[in-house]
Order: structure tokens, then C-alpha cells, then sequence
């Protein structure tokens, strides 16, 4: 009872302010039928179309996108060929470790923008960012949270019930009543027959109902329980979006039961020397990095990392290792400008990326959004896309804005992957979302995200051009390729490009750009050093 109190708090009462907290048990009745939810390829619109009516049918033929999984270099099979889409086809894991070509992920994909199923009606094959990492994901406890890189979704159950319900599953907006429809029958009618039951206690009306039918293991706790011959299609797909939630809750990095991070060569190392390795009591992350910038400063004798304390399965021969080089870039990555020391190297990557959970979970423009933009129009291109005022947007949101179920027709050129045969399309991140009525449970949490309660309208609207949400650091060899556009291959890539950018940015050169991107100042040796600390960062995720 204990444990299933600790979770409800956990999922609930998010408008705490929290850090690390121990992870879930990944075991309970509960995480397992979550699990078991995020797997299910019944629930997109290309099984609905197909399955004749039969909710347990085997499809003839799979979704074409299911085939392969796309990598940056090609293609490789997908665990999911001859099926329709789930979640885990973009946040995979132990899925192709054995596939040629393939490896770990820590709940990404290799893509550089996911495929997603194809509708005649708008042509759409892919999303228009990257897949981020889903580990760590739901750290954030405080009043500013938000999720997705646009902060579309207030809240886990929102992210679930929109995603299945939308584009990513073959939903058109207009079809979201459908969706709602379909993924209830699904629930109902599954007899028990798939594989997925056969391994979780069977056919789903039962083990919602936590029937005699269903061993011990997987009867869920009684506040997740729910009769669903009796129950709406809301009802349902509430009941669905909360037990994912708890799955995706489960989703951290190793902690002990204090919350503390212990997987890495760089958590080895904070052990091994006795720094500190979270804030304590109320402590800001931004402030115990400052600290314990300090206390590493004055360590005298570093006992450093090697691979007698550890090893690394999963990660193609990369040692457990943390040296001299990563200490060097540790202390390039919590370093900050200093007055009248102009020369020296400045990482100032903690503003955004605080230890130890390594993203403040806020939106900045790095000029993710205009470096691409650029590579395809010609330099300066960005600076001088005209982009619609509020007043205009408002005035016609067909044309500038996301297609919603209000308006399903709207042409979300803002939103889009940018060509070159469309100087329009582009992706500004969250401007898709402030001040968008369609979209109104996001707006508090934004505002908050970004600091902008007292802004008027226009300049908030203005603040938010290519502002995107930090992504986490850990395990990143996992995640790649990188930035919410995918064009960065390696972690050498996204340093270059940090360089670039933040030279552009003191120069006035990046449109809205992110004050704390300016401030960044590191040399070629400054970003050998931190790439080796950005890899001591990772750590085996199954």
C-alpha cells in the first residue's frame, strides 16, 4: 500500500517542486499493463482500416513505415515489420541491439526526424523534429512543466491521449473522434489471443477489472481498475493514458532509493571523492552547480575513474572511464563569463544544463531552427523570414498555425520540416503553441517556462520564435543524432555548432537568440575536453 501511495503522489501532486527522486518499480501490476499500452500496435489508424472490423485480426499486410527502422545512413529491419504503429517504434530500446546496423537507444529512435504513417490527405511521412529520449523525461516536478519540445502538452496523460489520438498514430485531426472510438474498442473487444496478452494476463477487459482471471502479478491497484464493457470511450482512454504514464514514470536513469545518480563514469567519480552528487534541501540545481564548482576547484588529489570500477555492455567498447580530460571539460562545462576575463574558456552550458539532471527542463533558442534554415535558403536567410505578427496570426490561423480539430485544415508552416522549393516552411517551436487558442491547458506553463507573465502579448509571442525545450544529457551516445532537427551527428557536431552560434549570437546575428548562448566562448581543445566529460556521462539503459 506504501509503495502504491509513493506512486499516486508521484503522478498526481506534480505541482511540487522536485529533484531526483528513486525510481519506480518497473515490476509493479500496474507499470506492466503501461508497458504493455505503449507496445500495442491496434490502436493507430492503419489497423483500423485494415482489421475489417476484427479487433484481433493479423494484418495481411503491415504498415509500410513499420518495415525498417530509418538511420541516418540508411535502413535496417524494424522489430515491428507487419504491424501498424505503437510508441515504442520512435522510442526504442533493447529492440534492435541484435540488428545488423542497430544497437541500444534510450527510448529514441536512429532517425533524424521520425517516420510516420502516410495519409494521401496531407502527405505527411515524417515529424517535424527529432525524437528525444524518453528516460528522465518526467524528472520535472515544478509548476513550469511542460512537455514536448514545444510544451503542446501540459502533462503526461495529455502527451499519451493526444499522441494516440493524432498524427504520429495515422490520425487526421478532423478524426480524433475516431481515434477515441477505435482505441476504446480495441480495449474491449481484445480476446486475450496476442502475444502481448499472452504475457501480461490476457485479454485487456479482464485485467482493467483485475478479474480472477488474471495471476496475481498483473491485478492492477484498484484505483487504476475499470470495468470497460461499462465505461465511456473518455473513460477508457483516460484509464489507458494513466497507466502509461506510470510506465514512462518509470523511465530513470539508475538512483539509489535517495535519488541519488550513480550509473555513469561522472557519478563514479563525484563518489569516489566525496562530492556532492544532488542539491540539498531546496537548493536550485543552478545553485548546487555553482557549489560544487567550488569544491571541485579545490580538490587537490582527484581520484579518478577507471575501468576496475566499472563497465560499459552496451556501448561498443567505450571505456568506464573518467580522467584528467573529462575533469577538464567538467570544469569548462560549469564555467561561467567572469568581468574583465574575456580570454578565457566558458562552457556556460550550466545555465540550461545544471547538474545533475543536466537540462532545466525550460525553452531556449540556441539557433537550432536557423542554422538549418540557412543551410538550405543561404546565410541570413532566417534573419529575414517574415514571420506573421500576433494580430495576423490570430486574424488567420489556417495559415500560419498547426492543424488542430478546430482547424484541421491549417497549413502549419511553422511547424514544418524546412525545403528548399518552400522559403515558408520552417519550425519555430513553441511560437506554434503561446497565445494559440487551440491549445489553451499549455499556455500557464509556458509563460512560466519562458518568464514572460508580465510581457505583453506581441514581445512574448516574439521571445518564443525558435524556442525549443533542453533535452537531458545522460547516456547521450544513445540518443543520437542530435538537436530537435537531427542534423547533428556526432557530439563533435554539436559543439561546432555551439561555437558557431554562440560567436554569431555576440555578433547580433541570431534572430531571438537565447542570451545565455552568447556567453558561451570555447576553443577547439575547449570542445575535445567536453565532448570526453559529455561521454562520461553515459551508462547502460534496459
Amino acid at each position: 500500500m506504501r509503495k502504491i501511495m509513493v506512486l499516486l503522489v508521484l503522478q498526481v501532486c506534480l505541482g511540487v517542486v522536485g529533484k531526483a527522486h528513486a525510481a519506480l518499480d518497473k515490476d509493479s501490476a500496474e507499470a506492466k499493463l503501461g508497458e504493455r499500452l505503449f507496445l500495442e500496435t491496434r490502436f493507430a489508424q492503419f489497423f483500423a482500416a485494415n482489421c475489417g472490423g476484427n479487433f484481433n485480426a493479423t494484418l495481411n499486410a503491415g504498415d509500410p513505415v513499420m518495415a525498417v527502422l530509418v538511420k541516418p545512413d540508411g535502413t535496417i529491419p524494424g522489430p515491428f515489420a507487419g504491424q501498424s504503429m505503437n510508441c515504442r517504434a520512435c522510442h526504442l530500446v533493447g529492440d534492435a541491439a541484435q540488428t545488423p546496423g542497430g544497437g541500444f537507444r534510450t527510448y529514441a529512435d536512429f532517425a533524424r526526424r521520425s517516420p510516420i504513417p502516410f495519409r494521401i490527405e496531407d502527405g505527411l511521412t515524417l515529424t517535424p523534429r527529432n525524437s528525444p529520449s524518453l528516460v528522465n523525461g518526467l524528472l520535472n516536478l515544478s509548476s513550469k512543466r511542460t512537455l514536448h519540445f514545444d510544451g503542446e502538452f501540459p502533462t503526461i496523460t495529455d502527451l499519451i491521449k493526444g499522441t494516440l489520438t493524432g498524427r504520429n498514430f495515422g490520425w487526421l485531426p478532423d478524426e480524433s473522434g475516431a481515434a477515441l472510438h477505435h482505441i476504446a474498442q480495441v480495449i474491449r473487444r481484445d480476446n486475450g489471443s496476442g502475444q502481448l496478452a499472452q504475457d501480461s494476463g490476457g485479454a485487456y477487459r479482464d485485467v482493467f477489472a483485475a478479474s480472477g482471471a488474471v495471476d496475481e502479478e498483473f491485478k492492477i491497484p484498484e484505483q487504476y481498475q475499470l470495468d470497460v464493457m461499462k465505461a465511456s470511450d473518455a473513460e477508457i482512454l483516460d484509464a489507458v493514458a494513466k497507466l502509461m504514464a506510470v510506465y514512462v514514470h518509470t523511465l530513470q536513469f539508475q538512483v539509489t532509493p535517495g535519488g541519488t545518480f550513480v550509473g555513469s563514469p561522472y557519478d563514479v567519480f563525484l563518489k569516489k571523492n566525496g562530492l556532492p552528487q544532488q542539491p540539498k534541501g531546496r537548493k536550485s540545481d543552478l545553485v548546487y552547480a555553482r557549489d560544487f564548482r567550488a569544491r571541485l576547484a579545490a580538490l587537490s588529489n582527484p581520484q579518478f575513474v577507471t575501468e576496475a570500477d566499472g563497465k560499459l555492455a552496451n556501448h561498443n567498447g567505450q571505456p568506464f572511464v573518467f580522467g584528467p580530460k573529462e575533469m577538464q571539460g567538467l570544469q569548462i562545462f560549469l564555467s561561467e563569463p567572469m568581468a574583465g576575463n574575456s580570454s578565457a574558456s566558458v562552457g556556460n552550458c550550466l545555465a540550461c544544463h545544471a547538474p545533475p539532471r543536466f537540462t532545466d527542463f525550460g525553452f531556449h533558442n540556441t539557433g537550432a531552427t536557423q542554422e538549418e534554415y540557412d543551410f538550405i535558403h543561404g546565410e541570413g536567410a532566417f534573419m529575414k523570414l517574415v514571420i506573421p505578427s500576433l494580430n495576423d496570426r490570430m486574424q488567420n490561423p489556417d495559415a500560419f498555425l498547426p492543424a488542430t480539430a478546430a482547424h484541421p485544415k491549417a497549413t502549419g508552416v511553422f511547424r514544418s520540416i524546412p525545403i528548399a522549393g518552400d522559403a515558408r516552411q520552417t519550425d519555430l517551436g513553441v511560437w506554434n503553441i503561446y497565445a494559440n487558442p487551440d491549445m489553451p491547458t499549455a499556455q500557464k506553463h509556458i509563460l512560466a517556462s519562458l518568464n514572460l507573465k508580465h510581457a505583453d502579448p506581441e514581445t512574448a509571442l516574439t521571445r518564443c520564435i525558435g524556442a525549443f525545450k533542453t533535452p537531458g544529457l545522460r547516456d547521450l551516445p544513445d540518443s543520437a543524432p542530435f538537436l530537435h532537427t537531427g542534423r547533428m551527428d556526432t557530439l563533435t557536431d554539436v559543439l561546432h555548432f555551439y561555437q558557431r552560434f554562440s560567436t554569431a549570437a555576440r555578433l547580433g546575428a541570431v534572430r531571438n537568440a537565447d542570451l545565455e548562448i552568447a556567453k558561451i566562448n570555447i576553443s577547439e581543445d575547449d570542445v575535445d575536453a567536453l565532448e570526453a566529460f559529455l561521454l562520461s556521462l553515459t551508462e547502460d539503459y534496459d
